[in-house]
């Protein structure tokens, strides 16, 4: 029997809602409308670190791809947003395509005109191809450093996709939605405490339905396989299946992150898929501690927190900055800051030891 706080299941669904409590007060303690939409960022950073713990602390495998949905979740609400400035009759193409000298909208365009559709798309295409590329993967027994790999060299070749298709992706320039995106009839200013609110349930829904589906029989399958991955096949479970459904999970909550990116920012550039935002991803749920959602939340909420505020002073020197951050982590907190309170909780509850359950 393990004593140590840390890993009463009660107590870890107290703390989960008791900051998120705090997170959805915050607009009635910060009034000021550029906090808000920085917070809002923090928000989004936040659910990509979940997604990052979701496929790397809990399943193991260490995805540097999760830009693509991301991304492809951004640009999804980019043309979505672009056509619901654009009239049918009177104006149907966006500037920068009339710039590239493109005389008619494109079909893959076309459906962005209908909202729900748009939405769709935004949300099922980076959920799909996560899905089919996962199950390539994985049935091919892909494992460890060649996961990373591959998942790196897919994301560099979207990213020179969408930096070179200009006509349809408006290149290096980005996608800038004139107005606020709208939905039932009611627009969603991105400085607004809406905005703010509707990133906070997102991340509430998304984290708290990942937590439980991981203390389900699902989640305890998943967590044998990446300690031991040859013994589950030996017991007969279907490793490859387990691990395609991880990674399309993490996928979806990556592209969800793209499309609240968007609608708080107005804008979106091949940058959505640059490798230093993947490699951060990673860098935020290690430090916060990959194998709790939590732990990931908070390490990519501080290290924004601190990029916003030190990063000015210390420009280039930031980047130093956090290597230096994620080395320290790795060679002494290898479970991250949820590792260091794991430690002091189970100090103050007099036991360290036993099974430990993750965050």
């Amino acid at each position: 029997m393990n004593g140590n706080l840390y890993h009463n299941r009660t107590a870890q669904w107290i703390i989960y809602i008791v900051i998120f409590a705090l997170l959805a007060l915050v607009p009635f303690v910060f009034d000021n409308p550029f906090t808000l939409n920085q917070y809002a960022r923090y928000i989004i950073f936040s659910l990509t670190a979940v997604s990052v713990s979701l496929v790397w602390g809990y399943g193991g495998i260490l995805s540097l791809g999760q830009g693509i949905a991301f991304g492809m979740g951004a640009y999804g609400m980019g043309a979505t947003m672009q056509m619901q400035f654009q009239d049918p009759e009177s104006d149907p193409i966006p500037s920068f395509m009339l710039t590239n000298e493109l005389e008619t909208l494109p079909t893959v365009w076309e459906p962005f005109w209908s909202t729900p559709i748009g939405l769709t798309l935004a949300l099922g295409i980076p959920t799909l191809f996560f899905l089919f590329f996962g199950y390539m993967m994985f049935q091919a027994r892909v494992a460890g450093v060649f996961v990373a790999i591959m998942t790196l060299a897919m994301l560099a070749a979207w990213y020179s996709v969408v930096y070179d298709m200009q006509p349809f992706t408006a290149g290096f320039n980005g996608i800038s939605p004139p107005l606020p995106f709208e939905i039932f009839e009611t627009s969603v200013d991105p400085y607004s405490s809406l905005a703010y609110w509707i990133c906070v349930a997102a991340l509430i829904i998304l984290t708290l339905s990942t937590k439980f589906i991981l203390h389900t029989k699902f989640g305890l399958i998943v967590q044998a396989m990446r300690d031991d991955p040859e013994r589950a096949r030996f017991l007969g479970y279907n490793v490859a299946y387990y691990q395609t459904v991880l990674f399309t999970m993490s996928g979806f909550i990556a592209a969800i992150a793209g499309i609240l990116w968007v609608m708080i920012t107005q804008y979106v550039s091949p940058t959505s898929m640059e490798i230093m935002l993947s490699i951060s991803m990673v860098i935020w749920a290690a430090v916060g501690g990959r194998t709790s959602l939590l732990g990931a939340i908070i390490g990519a909420f501080l290290i924004n927190l601190g990029q916003s505020y030190a990063g000015d002073e210390f420009r280039a020197t930031w980047l130093i900055i956090l290597g230096v951050v994620f080395i320290a982590v790795v060679l002494f907190l290898p479970k991250g800051l949820t590792g260091l309170f794991e430690i002091i909780i189970g100090k103050l509850s007099g036991s360290n030891n036993g099974a430990r359950q993750s965050g």
